[in-house]
């Protein structure tokens, strides 16, 4: 088959991951971390949904949070990894238009409600903090679960024009992507049409569902250090600062890697092409696995139920 078509079609019946031009001969030992990383995400964020199921001490808000952050770390990055594996370990580059578009859909649509939870979950340390007698009448149950259900329609919404803008656009270029996997952009530049709109509305996208949520958490931070340093003491005030920790790290990770992979997209025009490639993989599946690992470290309850589990299996 052709890795490019000079005739204005439709949709292209498959497109074509380039992979990461120049390093081909290397795709063994990069694939190494790769694949300890998938490993690392599934097994950690199953490990963090099992304690939280089994542990009845741990059935409350933020570990409600907790685990719709886990679900959704399992499907964003099982929506990349697999096919990017089998690109290095088979050179398996060939992908159809409508599993593109499913994967483009997945990425932005779990990017969108990874960040969205990570908002519910300063809500819950704003309340914990600034109104702790009203947390438990406030986070009920069904106000958690409709909220999880409020970011993942939201998340829908804002991302489904994605694949439907794409699939209208006329394709005679080239149907080479050169990426790992189906992001937006990377699809929509390989149209021979006018994309000004998919541009514009990636754009509002970044503004109303990025933007919005960090300013939501800035906001939220605003007010729980405030009511923080209130507190009497020192020590008071490093233990309540202490519950927040997590959810910091959890923010740092998926937020300080995203800003990174934007000024590069913007800035980084000297940059090599593999790098930018790499690092825009690497922020994308991070965050999966490191979430689990920071929430297993910084709190106190689940890393006490590990010590507990192993101990247990070993007596």
């Amino acid at each position: 088959m052709s890795d490019s078509n000079t005739s204005a079609f439709t949709n292209p019946s498959t497109f074509i991951l380039q992979g990461i031009p120049g390093l081909e001969t290397t795709y063994t030992w990069i694939s190494i971390p790769f694949c300890t990383i998938y490993a690392t995400a599934i097994l950690g964020n199953i490990t963090i949904m099992f304690i939280v199921k089994t542990e009845q001490t741990l059935h409350g808000p933020m570990y409600y949070f907790l685990c719709m952050l886990a679900t959704i770390d399992l499907i964003l990055c099982t929506s990349t990894l697999p096919k990017t594996l089998s690109i290095f370990w088979f050179n398996s580059r060939e992908i159809s238009f409508n599993a593109c578009l499913a994967q483009m859909f997945f990425i932005h649509c779990f990017s969108a409600m990874e960040s969205g939870i990570l908002v519910a979950m300063a809500f819950d340390r704003y309340v914990a903090i600034c109104d702790p007698l009203r947390h438990s009448t406030i986070l009920t149950n069904r106000v958690v679960a409709k909220i999880g259900l409020a970011v993942g329609m939201r998340s829908a919404i804002f991302v489904l024009p994605y694949p439907l803008l794409t699939r209208q656009w006329l394709y005679c270029r080239t149907n080479i992507i050169p990426h790992l996997y189906c992001g937006h952009i990377a699809v929509v530049n390989l149209a021979c049409t006018d994309t000004q709109l998919s541009s514009y509305y990636g754009l509002f996208v970044l503004f109303s569902v990025n933007g919005v949520d960090i300013i939501f958490i800035i906001v939220s931070y605003i007010h729980i250090l405030r009511a923080i340093f209130r507190l009497p003491t020192k020590e008071a005030r490093l233990k309540t600062f202490g519950t927040c920790s997590s959810h910091l790290c959890a923010i740092s990770t998926l937020h300080i890697p995203d800003l990174i992979a934007s000024l590069l997209r913007r800035f980084g025009h000297n940059m090599p092409l593999s790098f930018l490639i790499l690092f825009a993989n690497v922020y994308l599946v991070v965050p999966p696995m490191l979430h689990p690992i920071v929430y297993g470290v910084r709190t106190k309850q689940i890393r006490d139920r590990l010590l507990r589990l192993f101990t247990h299996k070993e007596t």
